[in-house]
């Protein structure tokens, strides 16, 4: 090969080699602020969980100390016994297993019917349905209360999931979803014989695993962190749910706060394991684009 020809071959790898090092350069940046992102917003869990190992005189020092004198693992032992915590996180689990299921049942309905039937004033009772979002908790638990208690439902479990399970978020979400299906699908389906609700069941919802997914987690995650409807509605002991749980550590002589960062680490649990076994629906979920809808 003559030196022109090598030179000419110089010139064609040479700038594909620094394109592949601008390239790389620029994955390890966005790498390193990626990093730097998750651990700003893990930090206050990692301060939480180091916090609950510590001993009760070594949380609040003149200097900041990230690890105490020594590793107390009682202190989660200690959580759990000195309140019953543990029926605290069956009550939570419960309440948010049968809210969650509940609310997508809810969402999945309501939100098939205000996206393919056709009836009377259907965009504008979806608007005003869309419209009770901008409503705070605080104004509705004054008539929730009243409503429960006419019920006789007071300090049940039907009181905590009954009347946050029919909530717009999820049958807006859930539609927006529904309206970037094509109609050809449930078309198809009505022609060869299939009722609305086999068609719902059979074809639409299949297609629709990841943004299920997502509502069932934000739902489990509202049920589980709810603390002012539970604070109103419930009574006894035996009915508290976690948030409930976790202010039984602040009492009149003041907080146990390394038992308290130990019962909310415990707190944490259920809903990084829901969410890391979802993480792929998740992901897929919220990258679909189901809020554009057409």
């Amino acid at each position: 090969m003559s030196d022109r020809d090598l030179s000419a071959t110089a010139l064609l790898v040479l700038p594909r080699r620094a394109k592949q090092r601008r390239t790389t350069v620029k994955e390890w940046l966005n790498t390193a602020a990626i990093a730097v992102v998750a651990l700003i917003f893990a930090f206050p869990f990692i301060w939480m969980f180091l916090t609950a190992l510590k001993p009760e005189n070594e949380v609040f020092t003149e200097t900041p100390q990230i690890f105490g004198s020594e590793i107390r693992w009682a202190n989660f032992v200690e959580a759990w016994t000195v309140v019953p915590f543990g029926r605290f996180i069956l009550n939570g689990l419960l309440v948010a297993i049968l809210g969650a299921a509940l609310s997508v049942v809810v969402a999945v309905l309501s939100a098939y019917a205000f996206s393919r039937l056709r009836f009377r004033f259907r965009d504008k009772l979806f608007l005003l349905f869309v419209l009770t979002l901008v409503l705070p908790q605080e104004v509705l638990v004054v008539p929730l209360f009243i409503m429960i208690n006419g019920w006789g439902l007071n300090d049940t479990y039907a009181a905590l999931i009954i009347p946050f399970a029919f909530t717009a978020f999820g049958t807006f979400l859930m539609r927006q979803f529904f309206l970037t299906i094509p109609l050809e699908y449930e078309e198809a389906a009505l022609i060869d014989g299939a009722s609305r609700l086999r068609t719902l069941w059979s074809v639409l919802l299949p297609q629709l695993v990841a943004p299920l997914s997502v509502l069932a987690v934000f739902s489990f995650i509202g049920y589980w962190n709810s603390y002012l409807w539970p604070l109103i509605i419930i009574n006894t002991q035996d009915m508290a749910t976690v948030p409930l749980g976790l202010g039984m550590f602040t009492g009149q002589f003041g907080t146990q706060w390394a038992l308290l960062m130990a019962a909310s680490t415990l707190a944490v649990i259920p809903s990084l394991i829901l969410v890391l076994l979802l993480q792929r629906q998740l992901i897929k979920g919220v990258t679909l684009g189901g809020l554009g809808g057409r």
